[in-house]
Parts: structure tokens; sequence; C-alpha cells
């Protein structure tokens, strides 16, 4: 970042310009991310192809231990959980988005290209294959980039969507 003169700011992470508008726009990711997903589950039975069906609740006991009742184990693990939120969107959204614009020139077609190119990566970096999950956390990365893109490149709405998605998965499972 240094080398090419680009600081936090510049990818987001600055102060926002309103509590009040940033949680409306967090709340708003929050719906079209909930919508998305469930539109796409709806959706998913028409498609002329079957997805790998992953169990989430194997992939979460392994990374995590066993969750369900162990409250202590949650709360001591949900700091790590909201702080690696944080560095995707600072990463994914701000990084990604900007360096992918960079390479393509900057222009509106380059940045709608850089907006699903990281939601592809966002997605595939979670699974590491073509399944419904992949799918599933790639559109929220697409709706996340297209909130980052359309509200004025602060991360602040995008990094409290995100904790809350993570927050909520997590309760999930204890």
């Amino acid at each position: 970042m240094k080398v090419r003169n680009i600081t936090w700011k510049d990818l987001g992470l600055r102060k926002p310009e309103s509590f009040k508008k940033t949680i409306m726009i967090s709340a708003g990711v929050l719906i079209a991310t909930v919508l998305s997903i469930l539109l796409f589950q709806i959706l998913k039975d028409a498609v002329p192809f079957s997805f790998e069906s992953n169990d989430y609740s194997k992939d979460s006991a392994s990374k995590f231990g066993d969750l369900k009742g162990n409250w202590i184990l949650f709360l001591s693990i949900m700091p790590a959980v909201l702080l690696e939120s944080l560095l995707e969107e600072l990463l994914d959204r701000g990084f990604l988005i900007t360096w992918f614009e960079k390479i393509f020139s900057q222009t509106n077609i380059a940045t709608m290209l850089s907006v699903v190119l990281q939601a592809v990566i966002f997605g595939f970096r979670h699974t590491n294959d073509f399944s419904e999950r992949s799918i599933t956390v790639g559109l929220i990365g697409l709706i996340m980039g297209i909130a980052y893109v359309k509200f004025g490149r602060n991360l602040w709405p995008l990094i409290i969507a995100h904790c809350v998605l993570n927050t909520m998965s997590m309760l999930e499972r204890v």
C-alpha cells in the first residue's frame, strides 16, 4: 500500500458521514443479502445441473469445535470471527475491487467486472469448490460489492453487516 500510495481511507476505512446512514445501509445490505439467498434457494432447483452439497454443520464443527451448547467456546471465538469479518471486507471489497479497477482501467465496465470477480473469489475462498455454499457466499460478496461501490466506498456499513451475518451464522451452531 505504501509503494502504491494507498491509504486505509482510500480503501474505505474512514469515519462514516452519519451513524444513522451507516446503520440504514447496513440494514439494507442485510435485507438484500437475505432476499438474494432466499431467491437462490427457490431458483436453484430450476437449473439443469446440480450443485455439490456441503454439510455446513460438519464444516463448522471441524473449524470451531463442538459449539452445541458451548457458550464459553462461542464467546471465546467470537472476537476472532468479528475480526475476520473486518479483514475480509478490507481485502475483498476495499483492496480487490480497487486493485481490479486499476488493472481494468477504471471504467464502468471495469467496476462491474471488479465487483463480480471479487464476489467469485469471495465465494470460492470460503469453499474451494463449485457448490451451493460457494454460490451463496458469492451472492453475499456480490451484494456487498455492489453496496461498496454504490454507497461511496465506505466499508463500515459492510463491516457491520458482515459481523451481523457471521454472528447469526455462529448463533445457529450453538
